[in-house]
């Protein structure tokens, strides 16, 4: 029997047609490719239906959230403390996603909306802008010893983008990974049967989707300081996509400071096939009793 996804699209289409226009993938998309290609059994063994949240789409008639065997939420370029429609009609959709009791993952935005809705707070991050490598999120004690993290590295880098970081969790939330950058890198809650995970970076992200972004947002890199000039986003950008396209070229991966554990999409995106095997899986798997 497949497993079934939903994958909540939290990014508003209209600002995803410039990052495809760079090379980039729709965030739907790209995050339900990710989602298959750590499916145990191989991609077919995973069916994923993606929803437009952001852009205020519902299930169709007849489907409801307890018909999948997990749900994922994507990134966003949209603030969980904002009060726009976009913003709080995810973050109801989040609440109402938990009290499912369906197994749900949620990356950057996905972390913060889950937080918001269940009783958390996030804030504009005081130590700036973090994008391109998050570097150093080092697992505590909880990390090392959660599933989430089982086959993972102590320490570690991936590929981020975000502004926001989670300020405040939820009653019965746990952290699990931190940098120097944001305390909270991973954390999860898990209740009465309802979980959730979530991660303050991007596994579905490759350097090809950071390297749209990174071009998609050259006017603030130079605005903060990160690069001088457009030319310089540039570099960096062509860099990313053709480490992307080739992950043998040490040249690059040197020059960098870009290891396995971002070019090694089984090492990763190892939180994904975690995820997968310990919660979305025995769902869909008959149980014998």
């Amino acid at each position: 029997m497949k497993a079934r996804v939903l994958v909540i699209d939290g990014s508003p289409a209209a600002g995803q047609d410039a990052l495809v226009a760079l090379g980039g993938a729709r965030s739907g998309d790209n995050y339900a490719a990710a989602l298959r290609s750590q499916a145990h059994g191989g991609a077919d063994q995973l069916d994923c239906f993606i929803l437009a949240a952001a852009d205020g789409e519902r299930l169709p008639q007849g489907m409801q959230l307890s018909d999948f065997h997990g749900i994922a939420w994507t990134g966003s370029p949209l603030s969980a403390y904002d009060t726009s429609a976009s913003v709080t009609g995810q973050i109801e959709l989040a609440r109402a996603v938990f009290q499912s009791g369906v197994p749900c993952f949620g990356s950057c935005w996905g972390l913060q909306v889950m937080a918001v809705a269940l009783g958390g707070k996030v804030h504009l991050n005081p130590n700036g802008y973090e994008i391109g490598i998050a570097r150093q999120i080092r697992l505590n004690d909880a990390g090392r010893d959660h599933p989430m993290y089982a086959g993972k590295a102590g320490v570690f880098d991936a590929v981020c983008v975000h502004q926001d970081e989670v300020c405040e969790l939820p009653a019965g939330a746990r952290v699990l990974a931190g940098n120097e950058i944001s305390a909270v890198q991973a954390a999860v809650v898990e209740d009465d049967g309802r979980s959730f995970w979530g991660v303050q970076y991007h596994p579905e992200f490759g350097l090809a989707q950071i390297s749209a972004l990174l071009r998609r947002r050259a006017a603030r890199l130079i605005k903060d300081g990160f690069a001088r000039s457009e030319a310089d986003v540039e570099s960096l950008a062509a860099a990313f996509m053709a480490l992307d396209r080739d992950r043998d070229r040490r040249d690059l991966a040197w020059r960098h400071g870009i290891g396995q554990d971002v070019l090694d999409d089984q090492i990763h995106r190892r939180e994904f096939a975690n995820w997968l095997g310990a919660k979305v899986i025995p769902r869909a798997v008959p149980q014998v009793k």
